[in-house]
């Protein structure tokens, strides 16, 4: 299981107007410590930011699952309740879990989110689906995570 952690980069960044601006922007990356963390974003940081940066902040991120789509440019947070009933008692419990989600929209996100959830068998609702300020989100492996998905879509396919 992935454990994954929220990484603010601080950096100057060029304004369209010409202006130097410090920025402080969130970035997702799959870590084991909070010093792996901050040792990889780093490294994926150095070539896109000019000049000096500085990793602001680490802080474990709690998700169970994420949805990727190369289309999206934006990260939803979804919080998702699911249901199960206590054999004993016949009391419904609600346990709260949250996924992330990569769309354009909100009505892209709940569709990619959907369609990622079309194999599970336990009941679930969803109680909140939140644009989030993630700039990008790192995995451990992004190749194995692209094999994984476009395997899966051709599983989907052949169905």
């Amino acid at each position: 299981m992935s454990q994954w952690f929220e990484c603010k980069v601080k950096y100057d960044r060029m304004m369209e107007n010409g202006v130097l601006k410090t920025v402080s922007e969130p970035y997702l990356v799959d870590a084991l410590s909070f010093t792996e963390a901050e040792a990889r974003i780093t490294d994926k940081m150095q070539p896109y930011i000019s000049g000096e940066f500085k990793v602001d902040a680490v802080k474990r991120v709690n998700l169970s699952d994420i949805f990727y789509n190369d289309a999206g440019d934006r990260w939803y947070k979804v919080k998702t309740n699911f249901i199960t009933i206590d054999e004993k008692t016949a009391v419904e419990k609600r346990t709260a879990t949250y996924q992330l989600v990569q769309a354009s929209d909100l009505k892209g996100a709940l569709a990619v989110f959907m369609e990622g959830m079309n194999d599970t068998m336990a009941d679930f609702e969803i109680a909140s689906i939140t644009e989030t300020p993630l700039m990008d989100v790192f995995p451990a492996n992004l190749e194995e995570t692209r094999a994984d998905r476009e395997a899966r879509q051709k599983s989907q396919n052949k169905a």
